[in-house]
């Protein structure tokens, strides 16, 4: 690219040089009052039209200044490209956030410095203030021709201090840092918090319902009894871990790592919906429960229908506007129904009743239909083996959970809310009772947001953002609250999860244009968070303290010669059989899966042994077995049979 200069220009230097000294004085005082940017901006230079060739053949002849040097060395020495807008600006969307990032205290520094010394920093670079901005008169300040080197005229001054036309390019620009890391801060604090202070109490042992599951993809150990109302989503998660390695360490880490990813996983959804404050807010406000903390390392199916279930939601709120987001909708309801086919089956009832009113969701109900149905596979398919159809085994579920009717189940979760772990009777004391005033606020939250959103949906804002998660809530949470006669804190982990997403945005909107009751809502949310702490101290050790015992019992039962293959019946039979490597049964209960006669069939041919947990004497097919207490377990007794193929 060349400088083309023309005879007029020649003239027109002359007759500047000619002019004397009151022109220099108009120019004077014309170039005071307009800002001097410092950054040059050349517009001497006029670029040649586009596809012009700039050297070579087709090329335009180079005109330059009569009385200069010709050829490319004088030209290149005066000339002074103007940049490539489409390349700048490519540059700028490229590169401005990652300098910013890098450089961001040095530029509030100059940003600091500027602003004390009058300067503004603009598109172009830093301008200084007019001079009559800065209250002195045209006399009292220097030009920017007068300020310049001797080499430049007046007209390049002139030039170089025109102001720029109007347009977006001319609005003052503010450095933008990125935002948004709120998220991204939750999950790293929640991870924290499972490796410091849940992984180190359950590192050795698995609980109960754990080695049930564990045990089906375990293959060091034989299976446990699968009861009618369980899923095996946990067993397929686990099992790449239990191909590798048998320790229970690596497994609760790998757990930690997992529902650390789901988390921000299942809330990054919402992030186009919500704003990033409410989204980490949310977050923040459901895994800093005791009961989230605890299962993020357990292999437990709660969390994970929890965090499925906000997932879904958030893809079926934007299902209408991308369609992508249909698939991924269908792949979370069938990871839900993998966990646990009732919960997802409730999850589904809002979400295609939804589909089923609103138009612009109806294309949804495909992919709702179909990840149900492809997540219940196996479940459907195990009911027609084990149990005769999916009727039977719904029954048989049923009656397993000690009967699902109509049952307000209220008092029972609050007595459980700050554990135990299963409350199967209620009958112990509450645990407490000052803690629990967030469970009884909460309804009260979701009621001012639901009011919050109608009023909305009056005025013509879209409400289906607070609507829909808290419908589906109270979906999830019908079956734990009014057909069920026990309660578990866990059990009600999908409800907190959704409702955490309106609430956390009820608080956000009323504290955004109200400091002091930012500061209130932040005191509160952070107490909320710390009261949960004694919470968790006391859960982990009293889990810790019942696994620990199970630990020691099957190390009792081993040294005793219970040893694989073997049998172990009776009370925490599951738990105690698979840390000592033998196969569990019950012959009553809710996990009974076999009979008396054929418990003496099998000690003919493998050790067996009879677990109680009281002062009773065992059953009756057991009572001529050898009695051997077992220390360190408060007071459980071991009865063995005798030794196969000896004299009885």
């Amino acid at each position: 690219m060349t400088a083309h200069v023309t005879d007029e220009d020649t003239a027109a230097d002359t007759a500047a040089t000619a002019a004397g000294g009151a022109a220099r004085a108009a120019s004077t005082a014309t170039t005071a009052a307009i800002p001097v940017t410092v950054a040059p901006v050349p517009v001497t230079a006029v670029a040649p039209p586009a596809g012009t060739p700039t050297a070579g053949p087709g090329a335009p002849p180079t005109r330059v200044r009569p009385g200069r040097r010709r050829g490319w060395a004088g030209t290149l020495r005066r000339w002074r490209p103007t940049p490539w807008p489409a390349l700048r600006a490519t540059a700028e969307q490229t590169f401005r956030a990652t300098l910013l990032t890098a450089f961001r205290p040095t530029l509030l520094t100059v940003a600091t410095a500027g602003a004390a010394a009058g300067v503004a920093v603009g598109p172009s670079g830093p301008t200084t203030a007019p001079a009559h901005a800065a209250g002195t008169g045209s006399t009292g300040t220097k030009t920017g021709a007068e300020t310049r080197t001797g080499t430049e005229t007046e007209t390049e001054a002139q030039n170089r201090t025109a102001p720029l036309p109007p347009g977006p390019a001319t609005a003052p620009w503010r450095p933008r840092f990125p935002q948004g890391r709120g998220l991204e801060a939750v999950s790293l604090l929640y991870l924290l918090v499972q490796l410091t202070l849940v992984v180190p109490h359950l590192a050795h042992v698995l609980g109960w319902d754990e080695t049930v599951y564990v045990s089906q993809v375990d293959p060091r150990t034989p299976a446990a009894f699968f009861s009618a109302p369980r899923s095996r989503g946990i067993s397929v998660l686990v099992s790449p871990v239990l191909a590798v390695t048998d320790s229970v360490l690596a497994l609760r880490i790998a757990l930690a790592l997992l529902s650390t990813a789901a988390l921000y996983a299942a809330y990054r959804v919402w992030r186009p919906l919500l704003d990033p404050a409410t989204t980490a807010l949310a977050a923040l406000v459901f895994s800093g429960l005791w009961i989230a903390q605890i299962s993020g390392p357990e292999a437990m199916p709660n969390l994970w229908v929890a965090l499925g279930a906000v997932a879904a939601t958030g893809l079926f709120l934007r299902a209408p506007r991308e369609p992508n987001a249909r698939w991924w909708l269908a792949a979370c309801l069938a990871g839900v129904a993998l966990m646990r086919v009732p919960d997802a089956a409730w999850l589904g009832l809002p979400l295609l009743a939804t589909a089923g009113c609103v138009r612009s969701h109806r294309r949804t109900l495909p992919y709702l239909l179909g990840g149900l149905a492809v997540g219940a596979t196996q479940w459907t398919v195990e009911a027609y083996s084990r149990f005769g159809g999916v009727p039977q085994r719904l029954h048989v579920s049923g009656a397993t959970e000690g009967g699902m009717h109509p049952h307000l189940n209220f008092y029972n979760a609050w007595r459980s809310l700050n554990g135990p772990e299963l409350c199967r009777p209620c009958s112990g004391p509450v645990h407490h009772p000052e803690l629990t005033l967030w469970w009884l606020a909460l309804p009260l939250l979701a009621l001012a947001a639901l009011a919050v959103a109608l009023h909305e949906r009056r005025t013509g804002s879209p409400a289906d953002r607070t609507l829909v998660p808290l419908a589906v809530a109270v979906c999830l949470a019908v079956p734990y609250l009014f057909l069920l006669s026990y309660s578990a804190p866990r059990f009600l982990l999908p409800a907190y999860a959704l409702l955490a997403l309106p609430v956390g945005g009820l608080l956000t909107r009323a504290a955004r244009p109200r400091p002091a009751l930012a500061v209130t809502v932040g005191c509160l949310v952070a107490l909320q968070l710390v009261a949960q702490y004694p919470v968790l101290h006391r859960m982990t050790a009293q889990v810790a303290s019942l696994d620990q015992r199970y630990r020691v019992a099957a190390d009792d039962l081993n040294a005793l010669g219970l040893r694989a293959p073997c049998l172990l019946v009776g009370s925490h039979a599951q738990p105690v059989g698979y840390d000592a490597g033998c196969a569990s049964a019950a012959t009553k209960g809710n996990n009974r899966n076999t009979t008396p006669s054929s418990v003496l069939r099998r000690a003919e041919r493998m050790p067996t042994a009879v677990l109680t947990t009281d002062a009773r004497r065992p059953p009756h097919y057991a009572r001529d077995w050898t009695r051997h207490p077992l220390p360190g377990t408060d007071g459980w007794t071991a009865w063995l049979a005798p030794a196969p193929g000896a004299s009885r």
